[in-house]
């Protein structure tokens, strides 16, 4: 795809779920829209085909749209912001209908959508495609924007996003951003009138994770060096159960696996999720993963078991194809035996400060998707909710964007990107080492169970890790790896203030220091404010 001077209507950076819904949204509303979409690899290699377990959706009778709320609402552990569960729970029957005119097949029985049941969820409400619901959602969309006319530029990495510059040197709207190409190694700009960032998560900023290797906070971390306020960076979310084996690199298995009847085992064979909480293998994420460590650590074992081979096999496979071939690969036959599973890394529940349409505190700038915080997830995102928000919020910021199209008739010149100081790197060394010393230190102390020292030298190690990361930045030209390891080490340093300023266990943050909820004020989410910006509150 071949780069032009004139502004886009529209940018997306990111081309999974919640990018894709805003570039097709914008697309159906004004096919003349110049719209780009910048993908890190393939256009569909991000997080949302990996995506195994559904959609949550209220589809059937004996289910309720309150009901759906109020799980929600439970899951996050008291803050979440009403408003936007109720927009996003609302809007979940629409976003099922448009994925089936997109073509999405999700599975049927007796001629209704087959609903599954997941922790969390007191009714079967999950729409799936098997075990792959994200692969076919993804799948689906891509095919729809290769045939949208929409610019499609794969192997992309945004570098920075390009705000305008103001008399006084004051800095205005979002006008696009720089981009490295992968394959040339030269940094490309990308002038827009809306910038969407629809980037993901942060989770590969600890050793075992369960997102693929572009999941580097890569949006959270630019949309704070241009002025964006960042919250709830504290509540990162361990899937219970990924696949332990040395060769399977953190496999999810799909949390449906416990809602269809899997149970949580010792290496013995006992179960111990009912000593935990009464809902059992069913209790939120956050409750199973700090059960699985708190066994683990316990016992000294490696790992713990979840089994469904008490169902029999044909409903095993029908249900879980893509965890039974992925298990089988490993000699592991989960008709027959027990998988192995840890907790790992899996979801960022804080992001990007936005309101319901997507809107960031710098005009013309979005964020969408697991990037952004809107107050849905709270403390603890609940299961299938992800993909849900993708969707209907990606639809909200296309009818956004939508109503300012047209009305923004120019921006400012971007100048080209400087490379006029810098040279290749002599020491690629530098940016591996570092890149596996943060990611340690994240797993060992700002994981599942946490504590104020622990945190305090976290503080301490990722503050030396910035300076050098950013010394190494301003000296040399831009790779791949260098742009995701400044993007974690930010990240890294937001969750770390974050953690250290919430001085009590809630959801996803435990820390043994203060391990009760703060009764004494109302529960508040955590807000970080970049200095030196004036900003446009979207609150």
């Amino acid at each position: 795809m071949t780069r032009t001077a004139d502004p886009y209507d529209l940018l997306v950076i990111g081309s999974g779920a919640a990018g894709l819904s805003v570039a097709l949204g914008v697309l159906a509303n004004n096919p003349k829209a110049r719209v780009a979409v910048l993908s890190k690899t393939d256009l569909s290699e991000g997080s949302t085909k990996y995506a195994q377990g559904g959609i949550a959706a209220v589809l059937d009778a004996a289910d309720s749209t309150e009901s759906h709320i109020a799980d929600t609402l439970n899951a996050g552990a008291g803050i979440c912001v009403e408003p936007a569960v109720r927009a996003v729970v609302e809007g979940a029957p629409e976003a099922i209908r448009w994925l089936i005119e997109c073509g999405v097949l999700f599975d049927h029985e007796g001629g209704d959508l087959h609903l599954t049941r997941e922790g969390g969820h007191s009714h079967r409400r999950i729409v799936h495609s098997a075990d792959a619901t994200g692969k076919a959602v993804e799948l689906a969309l891509e095919a729809r924007i290769r045939a949208s006319g929409a610019d499609l530029f794969e192997h992309h990495n945004a570098v920075d996003l390009i705000r305008e510059k103001l008399p006084q040197g004051r800095q205005g709207r979002c006008a696009g951003a720089y981009a490295l190409d992968r394959r040339d190694g030269r940094v490309h700009r990308f002038a827009a009138r809306n910038v969407v960032l629809a980037t993901g998560g942060a989770s590969r900023v600890y050793l075992y994770s369960s997102n693929p290797d572009g999941s580097t906070g890569d949006g959270i971390a630019m949309a704070w060096r241009a002025g964006c306020r960042v919250a709830n960076m504290e509540f990162s979310q361990f899937h219970p159960t990924c696949l332990y084996h040395p060769k399977a690199k953190s496999f999810l298995v799909t949390e449906a696996v416990r809602g269809e009847g899997g149970l949580l085992l010792r290496p013995d064979g006992t179960r111990f999720m009912d000593e935990y909480d009464p809902r059992g293998e069913l209790a939120p994420r956050d409750i199973v993963a700090r059960a699985i460590d708190d066994v683990m650590k316990r016992l000294g074992c490696e790992c713990v078991y979840l089994d469904i081979s008490h169902k029999p096999a044909d409903f095993v496979k029908a249900h879980f194809p893509t965890v039974y071939a992925e298990a089988l690969k490993f000699g592991i036959d989960m008709t027959r035996e027990p998988l192995p599973v840890v907790p790992a890394a899996h979801y960022t529940c804080g992001g990007v400060l936005t309101d319901l349409a997507g809107r960031t505190d710098v005009d013309n700038l979005y964020a969408v998707g697991e990037v952004a915080f809107t107050g849905l997830h709270g403390a603890n995102r609940m299961a299938s909710n992800s993909l849900l928000e993708c969707l209907v919020l990606g639809a909200a910021a296309a009818r956004d964007i939508t109503t300012k199209i047209g009305t923004i008739t120019s921006i400012p010149e971007i100048a080209p990107w400087d490379e006029t100081w810098v040279t290749d790197s002599d020491e690629e060394v530098v940016v591996a080492h570092n890149w596996d010393e943060l990611r340690r230190f994240m797993w060992d102390y700002v994981g599942i169970v946490r504590s104020t020292k622990r945190l305090e030298r976290a503080r301490h190690r990722v503050k030396l890790l910035k300076d050098e990361i950013d010394e190494y930045y301003g000296s040399f030209r831009v790779t791949s790896d260098l742009l995701e390891l400044r993007n974690l080490s930010m990240v890294a340093d937001l969750i770390i203030r974050s953690a250290l300023g919430r001085r009590e266990s809630r959801g996803l943050h435990f820390t043994i220091d203060f391990p009760t909820l703060d009764s004494i004020a109302p529960p508040q989410n955590t807000i970080l404010v970049p200095k030196n910006f004036s900003i446009r509150r979207v609150d």
